[in-house]
């Protein structure tokens, strides 16, 4: 049973692909957060503009929409610094690719012991 502490913080999952998010949300679920859904970086905006509950954002880098989860989570250190970002991908991350400050990126398919951790440590 999640600690009543643990079930007030409440995870953004920005994934386009209707199964890995419906499998993210339950990780986080598992985890003992609560998970809020989005299918893409806009949405997530618009989500993040109206909640300010949000402290931490699961995000897949390839999506459709003005922009991918990197530009996501360049914009939400920017505009939301305190929110903690996890960057996910089935591709390696390009040689260069800068993440912004503090962000983690963890590959596809997810390590959950290594996933629940990361959210655990970014959540605290």
């Amino acid at each position: 049973m999640p600690s009543v502490q643990a079930r007030r913080i409440v995870i953004l999952v920005v994934e386009d692909e209707p199964l890995l998010r419906m499998h993210a949300v339950d990780l986080v679920e598992e985890a003992g957060y609560e998970a809020i859904e989005a299918t893409d970086a806009d949405q997530a905006v618009a989500i993040l503009e109206r909640r300010h509950d949000i402290r931490l954002v699961f995000t897949d880098i390839d999506m459709p929409g003005s922009m991918d989860g990197l530009k996501l989570a360049a914009c939400i250190r920017n505009r939301w610094p305190p929110i903690e970002v996890i960057i996910t991908s089935g591709k390696p991350l390009l040689a260069g690719t800068t993440l912004p400050a503090r962000a983690v990126f963890i590959p596809k398919p997810f390590d959950v012991k290594n996933l629940t951790s990361a959210i655990h440590r970014l959540a605290a």
